[in-house]
């Protein structure tokens, strides 16, 4: 004969194992995102990529992004499915981050992606990296507002002439057109 407490011991175990299945069947309708790669990586900016399976219901993607040794985590949620990217902004230069992306249906949400670990560069770096025949927008952005602000200085300098010219002749025909008192 059984013990009666092995027997409420393994109905249970057997209603835990279901409900924990079904609450992870829900989860698990959806593939992990996959091939997720950082591309455009800036100092204080990269951006996310990856690709989903054929065939998954998906109705969003969320995307966390965490600093390596720090507690601080950013969650972004992007509802548009037609995209396959997400941009992360106001990034620390020389900094470690993970980033895991996860799909999300009407079921739920898919388990996250395998993370993916990258360094933002540091500003010195980014500025090594060019050849020395290499102009960077920067300079060239420079050089044009350089040119650009002579030309509002000449163009401001020759209107204000044009006014004074203006008001000397007109002070002339107002003076000649006054009566004499003599």
């Amino acid at each position: 004969m059984e013990k009666p407490g092995l027997s409420a011991v393994v109905l249970l175990l057997l209603l835990g194992s279901f409900l924990s299945a079904s609450s992870v069947t829900a989860d698990t309708l959806l593939s992990a995102p996959l091939n997720v790669t950082i591309r455009e990586l800036e100092v204080n900016s990269a951006v996310v990529t990856w690709e989903i399976l054929e065939g998954d219901p998906v109705i969003g993607f969320a995307i966390t992004q965490q600093k390596k040794d720090v507690r601080m985590l950013r969650f972004i949620q992007e509802v548009n499915t037609t995209t396959r990217s997400c941009a992360l902004w106001d990034l620390d230069e020389d900094t470690e981050y993970i980033v895991h992306v996860q799909s999300i249906s009407m079921g739920g949400s898919s388990p996250p992606s395998q993370p993916v670990l990258f360094r933002t560069p540091k500003e010195s770096e980014k500025m090594e990296s060019k050849s020395p025949n290499e102009v960077t927008m920067e300079e060239v952005g420079q050089a044009q507002l350089r040119a650009g602000e002579l030309i509002i200085i000449v163009v401001v300098l020759v209107m204000w002439a044009g006014v004074i010219a203006l008001f000397c002749r007109q002070y002339d025909i107002i003076k000649d057109n006054e009566p004499n008192n003599n």
